[in-house]
């Protein structure tokens, strides 16, 4: 085996991988690596599972116009030629561009040079427009730049940290993992979780404020104006380093009025939010980390000015413990945002709008006029598509027909679109079902290249295995395609590095990073061997002659990238959200990820470890609104809202607030044929940044009214027809969830698993109970097929789906195996219960029963006896609920 360096694929942490790998039989093994300065050696259990991700079978291997595998010289003809006839015929301006923060930087910087230097049309964004966007425009117009200050180190000098719109210890677990341990080493140091749910970041919390929906521009103008009471500004910093104060001040008091109107606004206990405000001010080193639940907002930049604007007002910014630091969630939007990914940029922090930069890069390009205004951006451009003004889209690395809100709209679009292009590493995706061209890109352990995480960190991916197939790096792609547009001489690229070297020398042109032109400069590297660049170890921007090591925090030194050198304070009023709960649809739904799962799917699933903590699609619901909705735990659920419906599994829990419910975004129709959350989003953007407002959407709830539930383990792939059907990966099986509202067809489902008749089946019927369980065995013993089906969801008495999974790697059942799975009662010892650590697969009975007989009482202890909760931790806060429970259980036995 030989061993590489290289940077894991999910979130915008960008946590280092050190992999063993094995060429011949195409297998990577992972773990941390040490040497990594944003991971320090910690993987999370997305990223401990890569290596279970790379099998072939669900690869796309060849490329393919209108259903026909073809050779990549036909397909990509076709595609330069549908796009230049369309062009022709409609205009540079009807064709576009979708990408992905899931590409590798060198990927992002020939599609953007491709589009706006050689094509002349600005239409190309990407999938970090959902993300990201609100952070950009905010840094912006406050710092003048799209920079961020702080970095992770800064975490282990803080006194007071602030998660706001953040459930870290799931969506960045790494991250959460160093403040925990930041925590542990200076007991003194406070945390507050600022989200409408109760979520397993508050685990580490000293104060949760679960504010309104939409709050967070009240509960920050609110602040400034405390701090300014208090006396608690820093008045030289003001003076000496930003402008606009003054104005800024009013309009947050002019917001905010005092404490308690704050806290009714908010919708928090006062008393909570004085005690934040008090910490706020008393503290010197204050962090505020801030993610999705800002961000996704249609007042998603003024929630993060309101945030920046506390920060400059106590000149907490640039130094080391205190600043601001947006979580980034994909492993390559900031590498997006330096080579100008977004419809309203330009390569190396530029802007779109301004001539001297259209002219500056036009000339190093050596290119035609670049656009003078911003492209469509992602909510926009396929509103585009969905009217008929854009003929043709090129789709890269992401699926807008899940990920996107409205995303029946988006589907009907592309379904009647001229030309759509995918280039995808997978076969089959909700966007590349209605695909015209299919692109068969390389995947992470083939894609070599650089990535850039949240605090400026730029690492390398490295390529691990031989490509699959006839798999091509992106770039490659884009840069043949223009060749067969007529740009030959702009796309000559021999090697990835070559890429990088013209982004890193555009970075350092007519610029002067150390007097304000551009903060984005890394032109030390340009003219990089390819030794250099295949050894390069993980660097911090800007890297210049100014910083050739790096530099860990910008504005350290007071000054900023706004004309007059000072940052710039916004002047606030908190706005509601775009559409408010109505009689129609009365509830708020708010949306987010999961611990084990990515975006939708296509790679996490195929790990079948990461499948079992939360395998269905779900939406979380008060017990309150539980009661007047008719929604029980564990049954199932219709949402819809005005732009669409989905089903789900109920679960009905505390931690959610009251007139809100929660679902999480990652369900496909190749997993969940109605659990599609984007269908349900609110598409309103925010005015500024273009992001759309995921967190908030007005939605109806009620109870799915089936007359049957069950679920069928086989190990063959199946499509069902049943009302709800969500399908499972397993190790070697495939779980399929399934309800209906119509009685069951038993022979229906025989026929379908079992059409050759081939199996030895055994059955169980209680007609009184409306129960009825089948297996199917080969002739060697073997399971093949295990069915469950009950009139009432729980589906009494039968055990946990873990146990029967099991079954599926035995060579051989004897009888009374075959008799417990059909009594529906596992072997004493054997169930180990539902997953609730997947880096080590350690289920919630085997941690009970540790609990109980070794006594155990806090997590370190769980985490010697069986692992649990010591890689990525973010299992912890679940493996205290099982301790608290199982004392609670045994107090009352005492009793």
């Amino acid at each position: 085996m030989k061993v590489l360096r290289t940077t894991c694929a999910y979130c915008g942490v960008g946590c280092g991988i050190e992999a063993r790998v094995d060429s011949e039989a195409r297998t990577v093994e992972v773990k941390g690596d040490q040497a990594h300065p944003s991971s320090q050696g910690r993987l999370c259990s997305k990223g401990s599972s890569l290596g279970e991700t790379l099998d072939l079978q669900s690869r796309l291997l060849a490329p393919e116009v209108n259903g026909d595998v073809c050779n990549w010289d036909t397909a990509l003809t076709h595609v330069a030629e549908r796009f230049q006839s369309i062009i022709d015929k409609h205009g540079k301006e009807s064709v576009a561009f979708y990408g992905s923060g899931q590409l590798l930087t060198e990927d992002y910087y020939i599609a953007n040079k491709l589009m706006k230097g050689f094509i002349g049309s600005a239409n190309i964004d990407t999938n970090s427009r959902l993300c990201m966007s609100s952070a950009v425009a905010g840094h912006k117009r406050a710092f003048g730049s799209d920079t961020v200050a702080a970095c992770y180190e800064d975490l282990d000098y803080a006194e007071l940290i602030v998660l706001v719109g953040s459930n870290t210890a799931w969506c960045h677990p790494i991250v959460f993992q160093r403040i925990r341990a930041a925590k542990d080493n200076n007991p003194r140091m406070k945390v507050v979780v600022i989200d409408p749910r109760r979520t397993a970041t508050c685990d580490i919390a000293d104060l949760h404020l679960a504010l309104d929906s939409g709050a967070d521009v009240a509960l920050f103008n609110g602040l400034l104006h405390y701090l300014a009471q208090h006396d608690a500004l820093d008045k030289h910093f003001i003076d000496a380093y930003t402008e606009g104060f003054d104005r800024c001040l009013e309009a947050a008091g002019n917001d905010a009025g005092n404490i308690e109107q704050v806290a009714a606004r908010c919708g928090v206990n006062a008393d909570d939010l004085a005690t934040f405000f008090a910490w706020y001010a008393g503290h010197k080193n204050v962090m505020t980390l801030y993610s999705q639940g800002v961000k996704q907002s249609s007042s998603g930049v003024d929630k993060v000015n309101a945030i920046l604007n506390c920060h400059l007002a106590t000149g907490r910014i640039g130094k080391p413990g205190a600043g601001p630091l947006s979580l980034t969630g994909q492993p390559n939007a900031m590498g997006g945002r330096e080579v100008g990914g977004l419809a309203n940029q330009l390569a190396a922090h530029m802007n779109i709008e301004d001539p001297v930069h259209r002219d500056r890069v036009q000339r190093f390009w050596n290119s035609g006029p670049l656009p003078e205004r911003a492209g469509l951006s992602a909510v926009d451009m396929f509103d585009a598509i969905a009217d008929g003004r854009i003929k043709a889209v090129w789709i890269m690395a992401t699926n807008p027909v899940v990920s996107l809100p409205n995303a029946d709209k988006v589907k009907h679009a592309l379904q009647n679109c001229e030309l759509v292009v995918v280039s995808d590493c997978v076969a089959h995706s909700d966007t590349l079902d209605v695909a015209h061209v299919k692109l068969p890109a390389l995947g992470w352990s083939e894609k070599d290249g650089t990535v850039t995480n949240s605090e400026r960190f730029i690492s390398r991916q490295r390529g691990l295995l031989p490509a699959a197939g006839e798999a091509k790096p992106d770039w490659w792609i884009l840069c043949e395609v223009a060749k067969k547009l007529g740009f030959r001489g702009a796309f000559t690229y021999q090697h990835q590095s070559e890429i990088f070297s013209e982004h890193a020398a555009l970075s350092g042109f007519e610029n002067d990073c150390k007097h304000g032109l551009r903060d984005f400069d890394i032109s030390a590297l340009a003219g990089m061997t390819r030794q250099e660049y295949d050894a390069f170890i993980p660097t911090q921007w800007p890297i210049n002659a100014s910083y050739p090591q790096g530099r860990k925090r910008f504005f350290d030194d007071g000054l900023f990238y706004t004309p007059s050198r000072k940052a710039r304070f916004i002047a606030l009023r908190h706005r509601l959200p775009a559409n408010l709960p109505d009689n129609l649809y009365p509830l708020v739904l708010n949306t987010g990820r999961l611990r084990d799962q990515w975006h939708t799917m296509t790679r996490s699933a195929l790990a079948p470890r990461l499948n079992q903590h939360r395998p269905e699609p779900f939406i979380e619901v008060h017990p309150n609104d539980a009661a007047t909705y008719q929604l029980e735990h564990g049954a199932l659920a219709h949402l819809r809202s005005q732009w669409g419906q989905m089903y789900a599994r109920v679960r009905v829990t505390d931690a959610q607030r009251e007139g809100m419910v929660f679902v999480p975004m990652h369900w496909s129709e190749q997993y969940a044929k109605k659990g599609r959350m984007g269908a349900l989003v609110n598409p309103v953007v925010d005015p500024v940044s273009g992001q759309p407002e995921s967190k908030h959407t007005p939605v109806a709830v009620r109870p799915l009214k089936a007359v049957w539930y069950g679920f069928v383990l086989t190990r063959q792939n199946h499509d069902w027809h049943s009302d709800y059907c969500v399908k499972v990966v397993g190790d070697g099986h495939q779980r399929y969830e399934l309800a209906g509202t119509s009685e069951p067809d038993a022979q229906a489902l025989y026929d379908q698993l079992d059409p050759d008749a081939a199996c030895h089946w055994q059955t169980y019927t209680d007609t009184a109970r409306k129960v009825w369980r089948a297996a199917a065995f080969n002739d060697a013993g073997q399971l093949e097929h295990a069915v469950f089906i009950a009139a009432s969801h729980n589906l009494s008495g039968l055990p946990d789906r873990q146990w029967l999974s099991q079954l599926f790697k035995e060579d051989a059942l004897e009888e009374e195996v075959r008799l417990q799975l059909l009594s529906g009662i596992a072997p004493s010892g054997s169930d180990c219960g539902a997953t609730i650590c997947a880096c080590y697969n350690v289920g919630e009975h085997t941690i009970q029963e540790l609990v109980i007989s070794k006594g155990l009482t806090d997590h370190q202890a769980v985490g010697k006896a069986c692992k649990a909760g010591t890689n990525c931790g973010s299992c912890i806060p679940e493996i205290k609920q099982i301790i608290a429970r199982v004392g609670a259980t045994e107090m009352v036995k005492s009793a």
